[in-house]
């Protein structure tokens, strides 16, 4: 498990506010540090959906979310495998989907992201600098391919507007035009 870095936080946040984020899918539960950037930044009356495979996880970050103020209302935690949950959640009816789950299912979660999200909604990627090697021409496991072949399609979309983030690890955002 590998938190995000408080400048991730930190634009994970404003995005939030920037959007207005009524609705936010989080891919990676983890302890709850980014759901909690993800909820201050979110309209009082917004909820946050994060999925993850590890209960245990999810238990740390209902009680994170409490210590940081959120009612437990605020949030709707789905234990599972974010590809079996994600086909279940409402087409169009998110402003913000954070992808932070397995880098190998990287592009599936572009896909059922771009489903997710209203017009003008934000997919977004930590991570993706994955320590350098998505630059370094060495060769690289399977995890940095499908980061690269990530990259390559957000790039060449013509249903995304992206930027590439300089924080933590590199943050990949995307407005669904």
């Amino acid at each position: 498990m590998r938190p995000v870095s408080p400048g991730t936080g930190d634009a994970l946040r404003l995005l939030a506010a920037a959007t207005a984020a009524r609705a936010v899918v989080e891919i990676g539960t983890g302890a709850g540090v980014s759901g909690i950037h993800l909820l201050a930044g979110m309209r009082p009356d917004a909820v946050l959906t994060t999925v993850d495979v590890e209960p245990e996880r999810q238990q740390f970050a209902r009680q994170a979310f409490r210590m940081a103020g959120h009612a437990a209302n605020r949030t709707r935690v789905i234990p599972g495998h974010a590809l079996d949950v994600l086909p279940r959640l409402t087409d169009g009816g998110y402003d913000l989907v954070f992808c932070d789950g397995d880098r190998l299912e990287c592009l599936e979660y572009l896909a059922e992201s771009l489903r997710l999200l209203r017009p003008g909604g934000l997919v977004c990627f930590a991570g993706v600098f994955a320590g350098g090697r998505t630059v370094d021409s060495a060769a690289q496991p399977t995890e940095v391919r499908k980061l690269r072949e990530l990259l390559r399609a957000v790039r060449e979309s013509k249903e995304l507007v992206p930027a590439l983030l300089p924080v933590g690890d590199g943050l990949l955002c995307a407005a669904r035009a």
